[in-house]
This record gives structure tokens, sequence and C-alpha cells, in this order.
């Protein structure tokens, strides 16, 4: 049961991640890529450790461990458009992309390292959680809407010194087939700082072009078994798609910001976007 009416919720299930006919790698190859990405996520802890001595080069052995990670998991990324997010180097941008999988800000820190806005609960995940964590990351509890306001400003002024921050604006994740509303709420600290928003459209998909739902994180099931669908699926390609820039002054209202980034994500995936009433979860 949601904590508030304005509790991002998603009608995806395990209805829509099992029961697919999608190629499966053998039990070796899962055992594998296991181990491999044990020894990429224990490499992390030594970047981690390593950030005041490597200094400059720190972002570039940031990308290439997310990189690997993510390779270590059996997944391939595709880039699309731009190679990064921000456009003009040491101006800030909120990066707004749509949400699928537990991968999603693996892959999207394996384009360009920055601060992620993520769920409060994901601090809790084995290793992923610490590193999520010493990479910077925003932690929201969205069950709080009391702490919503003091998370806004807090964005903006790390927006203001030039960082690059990524959200998911649509609160909740879904399978890839459609796609939810974008919440207004934290678009507001774009707005605030004068800074631009770089809309990102994520997709996953097999070998055929069919969209990989079994790479999804839906509902209520663990972070194991998600996972563990991502490990046994052959040819899991994520399509990261870097959408242009929507330059501040194009929308006065964050509500504006919002459908104007959401058009350009649903329009690169070629998705429908789930009609339902639009709630701010951050009433002015």
């Amino acid at each position: 049961m949601s904590a508030h009416p304005w509790m991002p919720q998603s009608p995806c299930g395990p209805s829509c991640v099992t029961g697919s006919t999608f190629r499966r790698v053998s039990a070796v190859r899962v055992t594998l890529r296991v181990l491999t990405a044990l020894a990429v996520l224990l490499c992390g802890l030594l970047v981690v450790a390593a950030k005041p001595v490597l200094r400059a080069n720190t972002r570039h052995a940031v990308r290439r461990w997310f990189a690997s990670l993510v390779r270590g998991f059996g997944v391939r990324i595709e880039l699309h458009g731009e190679s990064k997010f921000q456009a003009t180097p040491g101006r800030g941008v909120l990066v707004v992309s749509n949400h699928v999988s537990w991968l999603d800000s693996l892959v999207l820190n394996a384009v360009q390292p920055m601060a992620m806005v993520a769920k409060q609960d994901i601090k809790g995940w084995p290793l992923l959680g610490g590193l999520i964590s010493a990479a910077g990351s925003v932690f929201i509890d969205r069950e709080r809407l009391s702490r919503l306001p003091s998370t806004v400003s807090d964005l903006s002024e790390a927006l203001r010194a030039g960082l690059a921050i990524g959200t998911n604006p649509e609160g909740t994740t879904w399978c890839g087939i459609s796609s939810g509303r974008f919440r207004p709420a934290l678009l507001q600290s774009a707005l605030d700082a004068g800074v631009p928003v770089r809309p990102v459209a994520i997709r996953y998909r097999v070998a055929d072009g069919t969209t990989a739902r079994p790479a999804a994180f839906v509902g209520t099931e663990d972070l194991v078994t998600a996972m563990r669908r991502v490990l046994r699926l052959r040819g899991l390609v994520v399509e990261v798609h870097v959408l242009p820039e929507i330059a501040p002054g194009r929308a006065d209202t964050r509500r504006e910001l919002a459908l104007l980034a959401e058009a350009e994500v649903a329009a690169a995936l070629g998705t429908t976007v789930a009609l339902h009433k639009e709630l701010d979860f951050q009433r002015a």
C-alpha cells in the first residue's frame, strides 16, 4: 500500500518479466558472469579508496569501472547520440531518464559518472549500495514528502556548482513496453539553478531487436531475483539514447519541463505512456 496518494506506482509485475521465451546462457556461463561481476565489484572498492590519489583521473577510472561491471553481467552498451551528458564542461545538467532496471544507474555512469538521485532502500544493497553511495548519490525517501523541498534545494545547489546529476522522474520502474509519467517535483531544481535538462532514453533488447522485459526490475521482487534473470539472458543489449538538451527558458514551470522531457524519451523509444491522473507529489 502507498504511504501517500502521490506515491509513484507502476502496474508492471511478475507477469511482465516471466513466462517469456528468451534465449538463456548455460549454467557455466552464468557462473563465470557472477565471478567476473564480483571481481569487478571488489576492484570498485579499490577505486573508491584510491580517489584521493587518482584526483583528475578519477572520473575516467570510475567510468571504466562501471562499464566493466555492466559487461561483467553479460550486458553490452550501445550508445546513440552524444558521448557525454554535459554539452558544456563545468556547467551543471540534470539528466532525466526512464526507469526499467536495477542496471540503469550503472549503465548511465558507464557513459559519464555522475551523482544519482536514488531511492532510500538502495543504500542497503550489498556492495552496490556502498559504491553508489560513495559516488556521491542523493538518496530520497519518497514516503516522506516533508523532506522533498530540502532535497530540491540541495540538488539546485549542486547543479549551480557545475555537477551532472541523474534522476528517474517516473519514480518507479516499468517493464520497457510502456512508460510512466515524469513527475515534475525534482525538475524544479533545474529551473532554480538555470541549467539544462538532458533527456536520456534507455531500452533493453536482445539480438533480434525484441524488448528484453526480463531485464526489468518491477513490482515487489527482490534484487537477487532480478539479477538472476539478467545473468541468464543471452545477447542482452542496453541502448542509451542521449537526446538533445532542453535549454533553460524552454519551459516556465516544472510541469512543462517534465512533459517536454517525457515526450522526448517516449519518442526515442517508440513507447506509450500509461494514462493516469497526473499528480505532482510536491504541491506548490
